[in-house]
C-alpha cells in the first residue's frame, strides 16, 4: 500500500514553504512519525514526519522546489520494514569548489555531495545526513562528518557542531603543510604570477527562505519606519555582584543558572511601563498601546538567527524567564520551535555581545516600535566619586520607529533601565 506524503499545514497566513533536504532516500526504511524532509518557511525551518511505517518511495520534489501546504512531496510503501544497511563511508567529491578563506556565501558545488545511507542503530548513523549549510561548512574545511558528534535532533549535526570541529582542526595543526620555497635569489625576483599559490574559488549556494524573508523585513523596516538609534552605557558592577553571589542558591531550587537576561527583561518591563511608547505599534492611524509585554528573544539557530516570544514577560519572574530563555535556546539548536511560539512579539532584545559586539544600530522588526541593543561587558576607566577607577561596562542601543517614540521617550528608557541595573534593588520593589 502507497502512502501519500504531504506538506503539512504551516500556520496563519503561511501556504508554501521551500524543501531545504530531503532526510532519507528513496528505499531507506522509515518508522512512523520519523522525519523524512526537512521544509523552510519563512519564519523558521521544520521537519515533515512519516505518515506511515515502511520504505521511503519515491521523491516527487527536489531540494529548493517550493511547494505548497498539502502538495504531494514523496510516498512511502508501507510494509515491513527491512532492515537498515550499513552506512557508507561518506566522500566529499574532489571536484567541489571550496572557499578556502570561508568567505563565500556565493558558492555553487559542481557536485553535489549524496546523503550516505542510514547506519546501524549502535552507530552514529543519523547525522550524516547533512543538510545544506551544514555539507557547506564540510566540504570548506575538508571534515570527515562520520568523526563529529551531532548535538541536534535524533544526533544529526547542526552547523555549531561543524565548526566546533573546524576550530578543532584548526588547532591541532595542518595535517601536512607544504614546505615554504627558498627565498630567490634577489637577482631574480619572482614574476607576480609565479607568487600566486592556490586557487582563486567561489561557490553559490541559494539563500534560504528564512534569509530571503530577513533580508526583505529588515529593507522594509528600512523604506517605512523613522529608524534612529540613541545609546547609554550600563555599569553591570551591581548585576555581576548579585548574579555571583546568588547563583549557585539560584540553579538550586530553580534548576536552571541565572544568567544576565533575566535582569535585562525584567528592567526592560519597568521602563516600558514609564515609557509605553517603546511597546505600542502603529496600525494605519492609530497607536495600539499594550498592558503586556510579549518580548521576542533573538536566539541562535542552526538555520540562522530565530526569535521566538516570551509572553508576559512583565509578569515572569527570574526563574520563570530563564526556563523560557533555556528552553529556547535547546530547542532552537534542535529545529522545534513552533511558528506560533515566534509570532506576535512586541518589543525585541538582541544580545550580540555574546558574539563579542561593543556596539551596534539593531533594526527594529515591525510592526515593533523599539528593539534594545544589548554588548560585550567590558572594563572601562570610568569617573566615581572623583576618581578614575575601573568598571565592567556595556553599551545599550535603543533602535526605535521616530515616527511614534520621541527622543526624549527614548533616552528616559534607556536612563530607567540603566538606573535599574545599577541598582537591582529597584527590580524588586518596583521602582
Amino acid at each position: 500500500m502507497t502512502t501519500e506524503v504531504k506538506v503539512p499545514a504551516l500556520g496563519e497566513s503561511i501556504t508554501e514553504a521551500t524543501l531545504g533536504a530531503w532526510l532519507k532516500q528513496p528505499g531507506d526504511p522509515v518508522a512512523l512519525d520519523e522525519p523524512v524532509a526537512s521544509l523552510e518557511t519563512d519564519k523558521v525551518a521544520l521537519d515533515v514526519g512519516a505518515p506511515a511505517a515502511g520504505t521511503m518511495g519515491e521523491q516527487l520534489a527536489k531540494v529548493g522546489d517550493d511547494v505548497a501546504v498539502g502538495a504531494v512531496i514523496a510516498t512511502i510503501e508501507e510494509g515491513d520494514v527491512p532492515a537498515a544497511k550499513p552506512a557508507a563511508e561518506p566522500k566529499l567529491p574532489d571536484s567541489t569548489p571550496v572557499n578556502p578563506q570561508g568567505a563565500g556565501e556565493n558558492i555553487e558545488p559542481k557536485e553535489e555531495m549524496k546523503a550516505p545511507e542510514p547506519a546501524p542503530e549502535d552507530e552514529e548513523g543519523p547525522h550524516l545526513t547533512l543538510s545544506p549549510a551544514v555539507r557547506r561548512i564540510v566540504l570548506e574545511h575538508h571534515l570527515d562528518p562520520s568523526k563529529i558528534k551531532g548535538t541536534g535532533k535524533d544526533g544529526r549535526l547542526t552547523k555549531d557542531d561543524v565548526l566546533a570541529a573546524a576550530e578543532g582542526q584548526k588547532a591541532e595543526g595542518p595535517a601536512a603543510e607544504k614546505p615554504e620555497a627558498p627565498a630567490p635569489a634577489l637577482s631574480a625576483p619572482p614574476s607576480p604570477s609565479s607568487a600566486r599559490t592556490g586557487e582563486r574559488r567561489e561557490e553559490r549556494v541559494r539563500m534560504t527562505r528564512l534569509r530571503q524573508t530577513v533580508a526583505k523585513r529588515l529593507k522594509e523596516a528600512q523604506n517605512t519606519a523613522a529608524i534612529l538609534t540613541t545609546f547609554n552605557d550600563v555599569d553591570m558592577s551591581a548585576v555581576m555582584a548579585a548574579r555571583a553571589k546568588y547563583k549557585d542558591l539560584f540553579e538550586k531550587k530553580h534548576g536552571v543558572r541565572l544568567g544576565f537576561m533575566a535582569f535585562f527583561v525584567k528592567a526592560v518591563a519597568l521602563a516600558a511601563r514609564d515609557v509605553p511608547a517603546v511597546n505600542a505599534s502603529i496600525e494605519g492611524e492609530e497607536i495600539v498601546y499594550r498592558d503586556y509585554l510579549d518580548v521576542s528573544i533573538a536566539v541562535s539557530a542552526p538555520q540562522g538567527l530565530v526569535v521566538p516570544v516570551l509572553r508576559d514577560a512583565q509578569a515572569l519572574s527570574f526563574a520563570e524567564i530563564e526556563k523560557g530563555i533555556a528552553d529556547f535556546g535547546r530547542r532552537a539548536k534542535e529545529g522545534t520551535l513552533t511558528l506560533e511560539e515566534m509570532q506576535g512579539g512586541t518589543f525585541t532584545i538582541s544580545n550580540g555581545g555574546v558574539f563579542g559586539s561593543l556596539l551596534s544600530t539593531p533594526i527594529i522588526n515591525p510592526p515593533q516600535s523599539a528593539v534594545l541593543g544589548m554588548h560585550r561587558i567590558e572594563e572601562r576607566p570610568v569617573v566615581k566619586d572623583g576618581e578614575i577607577v575601573a568598571r565592567p561596562m556595556m553599551y545599550l542601543a535603543l533602535s526605535y520607529d521616530h515616527r511614534l517614540v520621541d527622543g526624549r521617550e527614548a533616552v528616559t528608557f534607556l536612563v530607567r533601565m540603566k538606573e535599574a541595573l545599577e541598582d537591582p534593588t529597584r527590580l524588586l520593589i518596583d521602582l
